[in-house]
């Protein structure tokens, strides 16, 4: 019977090994991604089950070794001759032990690493090959192979899996497992075959996802695996668990075994039995009560739904709306258990938005500076009108109308609404949300498309925004969608980052031409109105002048006109008078002395020189005053 088993394992890795080969050759041949993915299943299997059969060859050459040394001490009499040689007696049991101390957790380390790695690659290979993804190639081949495939390995894995069960043969458990594992993987292919058949384009994307998630859930158990076996209580004389057998396989393998799994796991965790304890029995036998009272409670739970603040819930009944009862305000209601209701909430009150034009960028955003040779977030160029409105009344030489050029132009247009007819929201267009994002970048291309670059990225831009708002809500009415577009924003409007530097340059001289030409104009007009200041004060003052003069002259014909009668009245004393009132005027600024003498009366004399001389100084003196 050992040696059947041994057959049993060789036939289980041939089975493997060839089923791995032709699943290949399949998928690639009708470019089915799930298919492939399962090539890596049945790779693994194949390494499992290969690993498995040696081992069972080491511990039926230790079991012959033995039988071999029993019949030698037999015949020998039961001498002790070798006794104290047993190590070298028995080479076949120390290779079993090497290869189980040393070859097993090392295959059972790769392994894991094997399982993640192909996980994470085969991920990134699968999603780098979304957005060209090649359609079936005789969709009907692949999926009658992919049926034998899994016809043959379940034939196979159930037959392992029952004598490994019955002989008790734990060597033969993980090919089994494997075995129908892989019986399992390749009818899930034939299921995501029939899928993009019937209409379901990306089913074998997302069956090709699932497979990688389980490969790498089967990775996660690899590894904790081989940590609980650090710490697992060694009991002498108990047969240990392949290393490698992965329990989560056994389980997908054998569902129904789910209980025992269990089981066999604590005992083997623990290092005793308990399984056999009451608490595990009364458990085992509660089992079925608890998991019914559980999807009792669970099913109960969903026949209270509660509405949040600021939400609205559409409730269907079978998928069909409820006449009366479909919208459902804020608060607790009570309905049929899920399935039969379905309530969707949807937020009604709050403002929602889309952005058109660009994807933020988390990382980029918090950044506190933003320049237009700098790309802040993921953006797209659209076209825009560059229009020059003076060389296009004029023709060119051939007399044709001018055409105005085009340019790009980078937007970030945040676009916020609010859902105002629920019904009409849910029901009349097949993914609201997508369709008005997709409504809105429609009609901000045909805007863009018809306005000036300059006029819009300077005085232009509320006034884009305002039309732009209204353009958008009459396409949504138009078409039924139950929401009113608050408002659309025009918060960043610049060139592609790889013409903004010279963009910047065209602006920048354009600008600094500006500036040279107002401040020549402001030059010219204070130049001319210094000038006329000037001449209006050089104008001014010779008037003034002028005005003066004739004044002067009339003042002194008038003088002279009153001064001829005072003459002729009494020439001697005018002519007194003149003289002393123009000595007066003459000598106000000039230094007198007065010299008073006691001997003359009525004696003025006046010494016009400008310095009295010391020696009449020195020879007056003052008579002192009489008694």
């Amino acid at each position: 019977m050992e040696r059947n088993v041994q057959k049993n394992g060789l036939i289980n890795l041939l089975t493997l090994l060839t089923a791995a080969v032709a699943a290949l050759a399949v998928a690639r041949q009708g470019n089915s991604l799930s298919g492939q993915v399962s090539v890596l299943f049945l790779g693994i299997s194949m390494l499992v089950a290969a690993v498995s059969w040696f081992q069972m060859r080491l511990e039926e050459a230790e079991r012959l070794e033995k039988l071999e040394f029993e019949e030698l001490a037999k015949s020998r009499g039961g001498s002790g001759l070798f006794e104290n040689k047993e190590a070298e007696l028995f080479p076949a049991q120390r290779s079993r032990e090497q290869f189980e101390r040393y070859f097993v957790p090392v295959f059972t380390v790769l392994l894991g690493v094997l399982q993640a790695g192909g996980a994470y690659l085969l991920w990134r290979w699968i999603s780098q090959l979304t957005t060209q993804s090649k359609p079936l190639s005789q969709p009907t081949m692949t999926l009658a192979m992919f049926a034998l495939f899994s016809l043959i390995l379940f034939m196979m894995g159930r037959f392992s899996g029952a004598v490994a069960r019955l002989e008790k043969q734990r060597l033969l458990r993980p090919g089994a497992g494997y075995l129908l594992l892989g019986a399992y993987v390749c009818f899930a292919v034939t299921l995501a075959i029939v899928g993009v058949q019937a209409g379901f384009p990306k089913a074998d994307l997302y069956v090709a996802y699932i497979f990688c998630g389980l490969l790498a859930l089967v990775a996660v158990e690899t590894l904790i695996q081989l940590l609980l076996e650090i710490y697992r209580p060694r009991v002498k004389g108990k047969v240990e668990r392949p290393l490698y057998e992965s329990r989560l396989v056994g389980l997908l393998g054998q569902p129904e075994g789910l209980v025992t799994t269990a089981a066999q796991a604590l005992d083997y965790q623990f290092g005793f039995k308990v399984s056999e304890t009451w608490f595990y029995r009364f458990f085992e036998r509660a089992l079925g009560w608890l998991v019914l009272l559980q999807l009792g409670a669970l099913l109960l739970s969903t026949c209270v739904v509660f509405i949040d603040a600021g939400e609205q819930g559409l409730l269907e009944h079978n998928g069909k709306t409820v006449e009366g009862k479909s919208l459902l305000g804020p608060g607790a209601h009570l309905k049929w258990p899920y399935p039969i209701d379905i309530v969707y909430r949807y937020r009604t009150e709050q403002i929602q938005t889309f952005n058109v034009g660009f994807s933020p960028d988390p990382e980029k955003e918090k950044e506190k500076v933003v320049l237009w040779t700098v790309a802040h977030t993921k953006e797209e160029n659209f076209l825009v009108a560059n229009r020059d409105l003076a060389s296009l009344s004029k023709p060119d030489a051939a007399g044709n109308k001018r055409t105005p050029p085009v340019s790009l132009l980078t937007v970030s247009i945040p676009v916020q609404y609010q859902i105002t007819n629920l019904m009409a929201w849910a029901y009349r267009n097949e993914d609201a949300g997508s369709l008005l994002q997709g409504m809105a970048s429609r009609e901000v291309v045909r805007f863009l498309a018809g306005v000036d670059l300059n006029n819009l990225m300077s005085q232009g831009r509320l006034q884009a925004s305002d039309t732009l708002r209204e353009r958008i809500q009459q396409a949504a009415d138009e078409r039924g969608m139950g929401a009113k577009i608050v408002s659309v924003g025009l918060q960043d409007l610049h060139p592609p980052v790889k013409v903004a530097p010279d963009y910047q340059k065209v602006i920048s001289a354009a600008q600094t031409r500006q500036a040279k030409v107002l401040a020549a104009q402001a030059d010219g007009i204070r130049t001319n109105a210094l000038a006329e200041a000037q001449a209006a004060t050089v104008v001014n003052r010779a008037t003034a002048e002028s005005t003066a003069g004739k004044i002067e002259a009339v003042a002194r014909a008038a003088l002279f006109t009153n001064q001829i009668p005072a003459f002729a009245a009494a020439p001697a004393v005018y002519a007194q008078r003149e003289y002393l009132r123009t000595f007066a005027r003459s000598t106000a600024g000039a230094r007198k002395y007065i010299l008073l003498t006691s001997n003359t009366q009525d004696v003025i004399t006046f010494d016009l020189q400008d310095k009295i001389r010391e020696d009449l100084l020195n020879s007056l003196s003052v008579p002192a005053p009489k008694k």
